[in-house]
């Protein structure tokens, strides 16, 4: 029993080391972070606030014509801001992939398939039945829930200003929409890993463990509206956001789902490797940044994979599945 006690004295000493430097990391990290984005906004955002004030002159003049346009119907505007222009961008780019997941064309593309191997070609009566979801989530949930939000929208700040934001306005705005994101998602998706809610639900979503680029929609509705629908809406409801920050906002949250479960890291995109991980590996990788990841300890298992090493923006267009290749597998 000494020895016991002896032990646990000396462990506690350990776990509280163990978590002080988990602190001073987590701090460095943010801290470090902050300078790069103080010397980022100095420098490209200058080169970049330069080309938004050339623009805005013509940004300016287009928008009064809208509001023009449909002065007195400006609901239609919002209809398109928000339903019609991110849906398009969303079936235009899923559309191209299902060509790469289904007729397997272009042939190249295969060779930045992230799980090899896999969907090669996609299984279409699988596809088939899963469109049928996909569908209802964005048709029968997300369309009235974006129009439901129309009146609260437009209580919190005019949508319709005359005056578009500015550009370091709208970077401040993008930056806490991802925040908002970022918190909601990861939480309300970590809940939906309890057991019972993960049975009843969330199973649903983890049926593709390779996923594909329209499986970011294929949910159950009751998680659609508390992980789809919810981090991405919330911001813009807060800050009163202009309806052209509402729609880019939109547009890329998508882009951004479809990326994450699309299956192939493609050059110049964002890497889906930590989300294609979490459906790979289930207990893994709940957010989108990694950043609530990181402090939770949630992404160990995957910092000690290739696929982690992977994990970074292809600049090139050498696939990383070659460049940094999996160990080989252990003969019996």
């Amino acid at each position: 029993m000494k020895g016991e006690a002896g032990s646990m004295r000396q462990e506690k000493p350990k776990q509280e080391e163990r978590i002080w430097g988990s602190m001073k990391r987590t701090a460095f990290i943010l801290g470090s972070g902050l300078l790069l984005l103080v010397a980022f906004s100095n420098s490209v955002s200058g080169q970049l606030q330069r080309f938004w004030d050339a623009s805005g002159c013509f940004q300016q003049a287009q928008w009064e014509r809208l509001l023009s346009t449909f002065e007195g119907k400006e609901w239609i505007l919002y209809i398109i801001a928000t339903i019609l222009v991110p849906a398009l961008l969303f079936w235009s780019f899923n559309g191209l992939l299902l060509v790469a997941d289904t007729a397997r064309k272009p042939n190249f593309i295969s060779r930045y398939r992230i799980q090899v191997g896999q969907n090669e070609p996609v299984d279409t009566m699988k596809l088939r039945q899963s469109m049928r979801t996909i569908l209802f989530n964005q048709c029968i949930i997300s369309v009235p829930m974006v129009i439901f939000l129309y009146p609260i929208i437009k209580v919190r700040g005019d949508p319709y200003r005359r005056e578009l934001p500015t550009f370091h306005w709208f970077l401040l705005e993008l930056a806490i929409f991802t925040l908002i994101n970022e918190v909601l998602f990861y939480y309300s998706h970590r809940l939906l890993h309890h057991p019972t809610l993960y049975k009843k639900i969330h199973k649903k979503h983890h049926e593709w463990t390779a996923p594909i680029g329209v499986i970011s929609f294929y949910t159950h509705p009751i998680e659609h509206v508390a992980s789809n629908m919810l981090p991405v809406v919330l911001g813009p409801i807060l800050m009163g956001s202009h309806l052209s920050s509402i729609a880019v906002w939109f547009s890329l949250a998508l882009i951004c789902a479809t990326v994450s479960h699309c299956g192939y890291h493609l050059p110049f995109l964002p890497s889906p490797e930590f989300h294609d991980y979490h459906h790979l590996r289930f207990n893994q990788c709940y957010g989108v940044l990694g950043v609530l990841d990181h402090l939770h300890g949630t992404d160990t298992m995957f910092k000690q994979t290739k696929a982690y090493e992977r994990h970074r923006f292809l600049l090139g267009f050498t696939p990383l599945s070659e460049s940094i290749p999996d160990p080989p597998k252990k003969m019996d």
